[in-house]
């Protein structure tokens, strides 16, 4: 079994000012995927331009401040389910063009959080979904948290990845991202970073520096620090550029990619 992440910055714009799909890469990667037709495989996608705009404009996961305060992230949380529940049906759409039985499962409706972190998800229905050959497809959403501080809590496709991956033990974890991999500065404003091949440890976070990207779910660090939970584990994962043709199809294949290996060891 693989489970694949496909990140928000790769299927939609995240630069765009309204939620908007990269109809380009979305329907190469599904026809990657169809092309490699892996037996058993879950998708786990991020939310990027659907979904950061809103959790962030309505400070969804931070602390309440009052009642006002409340209802308004009431009323947040309700269009970034919406909005990012839009995202997953195009992806869904996609995938179904290339004759992939895509099911979609939707996080706010089986998951619950406390503090921001993953309390119970009741993952039967994927089990069986995956046993019966179908291909779920979960993504970054917004759940309700028991913490009643916050209320309401972002979910973010890493988070996803790594609960996920320890329930059902996959064979390989892959991360499509819009970069080669994890480099010590961000490669898209400094041309001297250099690329990781391995990542082992906690320390290792130590020589990136603090420009790599930053979102509402935490970035690339916030990626990192999910996956290195997971190696620890030992459930070792990959990250590769999803936006380069032919990579996400090489990689459901095992064949080699340029990328970063997140092993929790040397």
């Amino acid at each position: 079994m693989i489970i694949l992440k496909l990140g928000g910055s790769v299927i939609t714009r995240k630069d765009s000012e309204e939620p908007a799909i990269d109809r380009d890469n979305l329907e190469r990667i599904a026809s990657e995927i169809g092309n490699a037709s892996p037996s058993s495989l879950m998708i786990v996608h991020g939310a990027g331009s659907f979904g950061h705009p809103f959790a962030g404009e309505y400070r969804i996961g931070l602390e309440i401040e009052n009642e006002e305060d409340l209802r308004r992230r009431r009323f947040g949380f309700a269009l970034t389910q919406n909005w990012v529940k839009k995202l997953n049906s195009n992806v869904c759409d996609a995938l179904l063009a290339e004759g992939i039985p895509a099911v979609s499962m939707q996080p706010s409706a089986f998951i619950r959080a406390h503090a921001g972190r993953i309390s119970h998800a009741d993952i039967s229905l994927i089990r069986s979904y995956l046993e019966e050959g179908m291909v779920p497809v979960v993504y970054g959403d917004v759940v309700l948290d028991s913490d009643r501080r916050l209320k309401f809590s972002v979910i973010s496709g890493d988070q996803l990845i790594n609960h996920f991956s320890l329930r059902l033990m996959p064979e390989r974890v892959i991360l499509g991202t819009d970069v080669d991999g994890v480099y010590t500065r961000n490669p898209k404003k400094h041309p001297d970073a250099r690329l990781l091949d391995v990542i082992g440890s906690l320390d290792d976070l130590e020589s990136l520096d603090g420009t790599l990207n930053t979102d509402v779910t935490g970035g690339m660090v916030g990626k990192i620090r999910e996956l290195l939970l997971l190696a620890e584990k030992g459930v070792e994962s990959e990250i590769i550029n999803a936006a380069v043709p032919g990579n996400i199809e090489r990689a459901l294949l095992g064949e080699e990619v340029r990328g970063t290996r997140i092993t929790g060891k040397h």
